[in-house]
């Protein structure tokens, strides 16, 4: 049999197409069906354990040779346009455009939700908190510089839930206008991208200025508005402004992460593959630290973080936050709880919510 043509392979290509089109639309108004019944049962519209379940399954089943890495992000962005016909998702983000939490939020919530941009963490809980944004999106910690403090601090006043946490490879990139190294002659970022990247730039760049920005993406604008100025931000800032990469992934630890955390007014379900977070203050005692950690130990429950915060209102004494794995509505979860409320003055759950991967 002669190979097909070029002119047949693309006539069939856009039969394909005509048929994906209509499968998109058909889901779609099964969507909104969905929307009608979550109103009528007062249910909630977006619940990531379900989005998880839906990638976990499709990339499970998918045989090739469409690339699985390719399913979440196509699959991503149907999900996000079909929640907008539901009930329009405004998401509130540590801004400017262009961050890595600009960026986590596009990766949780699709390029269809309406994603604001706000000056700080605190304006974000509050955004959320009096309901003018449906969910915020906030930094917590870094692989290599620790915790956001800010964040933490922010749920011992505030009544909002983690509902899912996002991991985003931090990757800097050098940008300018022109895409030329012997153009540059300043260097501008925010301290701490500066920081992760100060091995390459003293081998690279060892004579040229480097300037401190409130943001890597205040530093793209910049760049956009000087040919001799060099950004270190990432690939969506040198998208949204226009510019080109000098040299791709400059940071001096390739293994960094930035965690970042979904809050909203509302708890979710189990997922099966879960974590929770809490927040709580032990009574000043004697073996009291051996006896916030032994509940869990018993039940062979995994903490994969904690971390102490002095308490504001008196000296020297912490509030502790803590992350295991599980689901508040786990039994073994649920009892060691129970079990650490007698050591503790304060305690709080802060939500529990589909482990990222």
């Amino acid at each position: 049999m002669a190979p097909k043509s070029l002119k047949d392979l693309r006539e069939q290509i856009d039969r394909l197409d005509d048929q994906i089109l209509d499968l998109i639309n058909q889901r779609a108004e099964i969507v909104i069906e969905v929307g009608k019944a979550k109103q009528n049962s007062q249910g909630e519209y977006y619940v990531p354990s379900r989005e998880q379940a839906i990638y976990e399954r499709l990339i499970a089943n998918n045989k090739g040779p469409f690339p699985k890495e390719g399913i979440h992000r196509v699959f991503r962005e149907i999900i996000s346009a079909s929640l907008s016909l539901e009930h329009p998702l405004k998401v509130a983000f540590l801004g400017p455009q262009a961050t890595f939490t600009h960026v986590a939020a596009m990766q949780q919530f699709g390029l269809s939700a309406q994603l604001v941009p706000l000056k700080s963490i605190s304006a974000i809980f509050e955004e959320v908190s009096r309901g003018r944004a449906s969910y915020g999106v906030v930094p917590v910690e870094n692989s290599n510089e620790g915790v956001v403090s800010h964040t933490l601090d922010m749920f011992m006043t505030s009544e909002l839930k983690i509902i899912a946490e996002i991991l985003i490879e931090v990757s800097h990139d050098l940008l300018n206008l022109s895409g030329q190294l012997e153009d540059v002659r300043k260097i501008v970022s925010h301290p701490q991208a500066i920081a992760q990247c100060r091995v390459w730039l003293e081998e690279n760049l060892p004579d040229l200025p480097v300037i401190d920005a409130p943001s890597t993406a205040t530093a793209a604008q910049l760049a956009a508005d000087d040919e001799s100025v060099a950004a270190i931000a990432s690939s969506t800032a040198a998208a949204l402004y226009g510019l080109r990469i000098v040299k791709h992934k400059i940071e001096d630890n390739p293994n960094n992460y930035t965690r970042f955390l979904v809050v909203g007014q509302k708890g979710q379900g189990p997922s099966g593959r879960d974590k929770t977070s809490i927040l709580f203050n032990v009574k000043d005692q004697a073996g009291v630290l051996y006896h916030m950690l032994e509940p869990f130990y018993k039940r062979k429950i995994n903490l994969t973080k904690i971390e102490s915060r002095p308490m504001k209102s008196k000296a020297w004494e912490y509030m502790f936050f803590l992350d295991m794995e599980g689901h508040v509505d786990d039994k073994n979860v649920s009892e060691a709880i129970s079990e650490l409320r007698d050591y503790c003055q304060f305690i709080k759950i802060l939500g529990s919510y589909p482990r990222a991967r």
